[in-house]
């Protein structure tokens, strides 16, 4: 265990190195899976793949692959039909005995046609403001960013049916790793907020999302699980760098983006991976609330 001090105003706030284990069982789980290379990116420590449906897991879905044995992505390019191994823990999960194949290609759900109404939207940076975004939470009950002006507040991107869980259930355990440590200060202040919008906004309705909230102890005080609109869910997702939906044959495709928005209603950070920790946010909040709001 280790702490981490965090000047907040005259007061000094130890985060220590608190674990929230994810809501599933320890046992490890190994899946064989064939898909198609989409993309190679420059950490050298992971692939893209579209991949077929895995029964009894996970629908099809295009999405970024660690590795633990980095030579094994050696000679793969894009379009390469492959096979692997994915192994999945309760809190991590990566690939392994990635082989190519000659031929046939792996099969993938059928092409379909889909059109989405979106805004046309400017790209936030840091400092700038977030406008304001309407959603309805888990208890039924419509909410809006303009509510948590004036208190530091951190949101991200996910949908409940992910089940990988260095994807959405990790996000979720570190939110409820930096709620538990937030809590536990008695020198903080009490003005902080936690918002998990969903994407999949035809499934995750707000029962949905009570349900799958409550596997993490949420503080509904603090942390709110969202659904709404989808175009301005998407239109939130396109100022902030988050895409998600289907691609082409069906499957879902998302990236990772948790963001930070400061008292002042501006942003102060985003984190563009999983690489963040419950004490990570935690220090962001922290130092959010010393934002003066503007008068």
């Amino acid at each position: 265990m280790f702490g981490l001090a965090v000047d907040f105003g005259n007061a000094q706030v130890i985060l220590t190195n608190t674990i929230v284990p994810l809501p599933s069982s320890t046992n490890q789980q190994t899946f064989e899976v064939r898909g198609v290379v989409t993309e190679l990116p420059a950490d050298g420590r992971s692939v893209v793949i579209k991949h077929e449906p895995i029964p009894d897991y996970m629908p099809a879905m295009t999405m970024p692959f660690e590795v633990r044995d980095t030579n094994e992505l050696s000679g793969l390019q894009p379009g390469d039909a492959i096979s692997f191994r994915m192994i999945v823990r309760s809190n991590d999960a990566w690939i392994e005995r990635i082989a190519k194949l000659d031929a046939p290609r792996p099969s993938v759900p059928p092409s379909r046609q889909s059109l989405r109404v979106v805004r046309d939207v400017d790209p936030l940076g840091i400092g700038e403001a977030l406008p304001e975004y309407h959603f309805t939470n888990e208890l039924g009950q419509a909410i809006s960013t303009r509510e948590f002006l004036g208190q530091p507040f951190a949101f991200t991107f996910f949908f409940t049916r992910c089940p990988y869980p260095a994807f959405c259930p990790l996000l979720s355990a570190n939110f409820a790793a930096t709620q538990k440590i937030l809590l536990a200060q008695t020198n903080v202040s009490a003005n902080w907020h936690l918002i998990s919008i969903s994407f999949d906004t035809e499934h995750d309705s707000p029962a949905e999302l009570k349900a799958y909230a409550a596997r993490y102890e949420y503080q509904p005080a603090h942390w709110s699980f969202v659904t709404g609109d989808l175009t301005e869910i998407t239109a939130l997702g396109d100022q902030v760098g988050a895409y998600f939906g289907h691609d082409e044959s069906g499957g879902v495709t998302h990236n990772l983006r948790t963001v930070v928005v400061d008292a002042r209603g501006r942003i102060q950070r985003i984190f563009t991976d999983n690489k963040w920790t419950g004490e990570d946010l935690a220090a962001e909040l922290i130092k959010g609330a010393a934002a003066k709001p503007t008068p």
